[in-house]
């Protein structure tokens, strides 16, 4: 069985007319039935695709002829399971929502270090290690040592650090701090806006998480636990391959056999961590969702008409200023 090929890529790039690539980046990617959502905004791109070797190809090799991409990085692992039902180009503000206005990473962003020297930098003790991914990526995994914010999400991020990380660097001997996330591009943000606070010693790991676990030897990693990702792989191991997280699929959360043996745990409708989050209304029609799918999955179709939806999402790419979110 072929391999599937799982790509993550992102470039902070000008794009003075970024609706204009839409179209023609959905055809491609129907076309060689390559899978994931790419985000497009002024700022750039970002995303995560999968496909067969040759059509992940395809469509990298389209995206550095544009000379806004060229030289555009990715990061790759393999899967025998396609961890993407659709096909996606939308259209946003951001490509990685912080909500700060201003924000440039092309211009403020920390100094990137290759995984080949991150251990010696977390390992100094004038540094200050912050995880700056969601509460729940860091309960999976995270570096020895490393700070968990937590936070729900990006967005509160600004937030931990103008209340909480400024002041505790001032009440400590720390003269630099070292971020990371899963693939560099939340560090982007998030170091451009610890510079524009006025600390001006940030670094960040280049290509993240997941390019220190490709780079490193697992004997030689200072990294603890598994590595959430945004597919339906849920979270990868230190080879990169498929780990021990199932997910929840009424809040999004990873879980464990441990939390799918709990009484609060209904399969496609709550956990012990959502369950009293989620109204009666709510769990029926995740229920209905969840049955929904087992039939498409037991009958080997996609769920809900998934072709039509793939020509209709192309049809409304087509039209300028669309935006292929459904």
């Amino acid at each position: 069985m072929q391999s599937i090929i799982v790509c993550a890529l992102y470039k902070f790039v000008r794009l003075s007319n970024h609706e204009r690539l839409q179209q023609p980046l959905l055809a491609l990617m129907l076309e060689h039935r390559v899978r994931g959502t790419l985000l497009l905004a002024s700022e750039g791109i970002n995303g995560t695709i999968s496909g067969a070797r040759a059509d992940i190809d395809k469509v990298l090799d389209w995206l550095r002829s544009q000379p806004e991409f060229a030289g555009l990085d990715s990061k790759e692992s393999t899967t025998d399971v396609a961890p993407f039902k659709r096909s996606r180009v939308k259209l946003k503000k951001e490509i990685v929502t912080m909500g700060v206005e201003g924000i440039d990473p092309l211009l403020t962003a920390g100094t990137y270090v290759e995984p080949a020297n991150w251990n010696k930098l977390i390992s100094d003790p004038d540094v200050l290690l912050v995880d700056t991914r969601n509460d729940y990526e860091c309960e999976v995994g995270t570096f020895s040592g490393a700070i968990n914010p937590d936070t729900d999400s990006f967005r509160q991020f600004p937030d931990y650090v103008k209340n909480e990380l400024l002041p505790a660097l001032k009440n400590t001997n720390k003269n630099k701090v070292a971020m990371f996330c899963t693939g560099g591009i939340r560090c982007e943000k998030s170091t451009a806006y610890l510079r524009e606070q006025g600390f001006d010693e940030v670094y960040h790991l280049k290509g993240g998480i997941l390019k220190y676990l490709e780079e490193i030897p697992e004997e030689q990693s200072m990294w603890q636990g598994e590595c959430f990702v945004f597919d339906e792989r849920v979270t990868v191991d230190h080879k990169l391959k498929k780990g021990s997280y199932d997910q929840c699929h009424a809040c999004r959360r990873p879980i464990t056999e441990q939390d799918k043996r709990s009484e609060y745990f209904i399969a496609g409708a709550s956990c012990p961590r959502c369950h009293d989050q989620i109204s009666e209304e709510q769990k029926t029609r995740f229920l209905e969702r969840e049955k929904q799918m087992r039939l498409s999955r037991q009958r080997g179709e996609p769920h809900m008409g998934e072709e039509a939806k793939q020509l209709l999402l192309q049809k409304r790419a087509a039209k300028p200023g669309s935006d292929s979110d459904q």
